[in-house]
């Protein structure tokens, strides 16, 4: 895949992005309180590594395979947490708060190089990385919906 100049401007936003979201959440899952939320940002973490290293074989020039699909979750991030006190609570509603913006912000980027990219293999690939994010998005508003973090509650 031969790469224009704006989409090779818009893959070093992405790669970028990506390293951030799962610094982010690797650090996160060492500092959030709920054992739950911990694993949560640790698996997130695994994704965000997957998505920065397709959009590194993008760069290169490669379209990498995706899988058919998204995973099915089962809402198993609805789960109601026994939070002991008020500060564990708002030390994990500031990181899930965070974080949704993060993938916020992820998903529009990728939703702006979805439109961006000639190639159809790549904006195939784009478009699963970006529904990725958007259920990112999805079990962390169901985290803070399930614990009353979610908007200002």
């Amino acid at each position: 895949m031969n790469l224009t100049p704006k989409e090779t401007s818009l893959l070093k936003d992405l790669k970028g992005q990506e390293k951030l979201c799962w610094e982010k959440y690797d650090k996160y899952s060492c500092d959030a309180c709920a054992e739950e939320l911990k694993n949560l940002f640790s698996e997130m973490a695994q994704t965000e590594r997957q998505h920065y290293d397709s959009v590194c074989q993008m760069l290169g020039g490669t379209v990498p395979m995706m899988p058919t699909g998204l995973q099915n979750e089962n809402n198993r991030w609805c789960k109601k947490v026994s939070y002991t006190d008020d500060m564990s609570k708002n030390i994990d509603k500031f990181l899930c708060t965070d974080m949704l913006a993060s993938e916020k912000h992820a998903s529009s980027l990728y939703d702006v190089s979805v439109f961006e990219f000639t190639d159809p293999a790549a904006r195939k690939a784009l478009n699963h990385i970006q529904a990725e994010e958007q259920q990112h998005g999805e079990k962390l508003w169901a985290y803070m919906s399930q614990n009353g973090m979610y908007p200002n509650e």
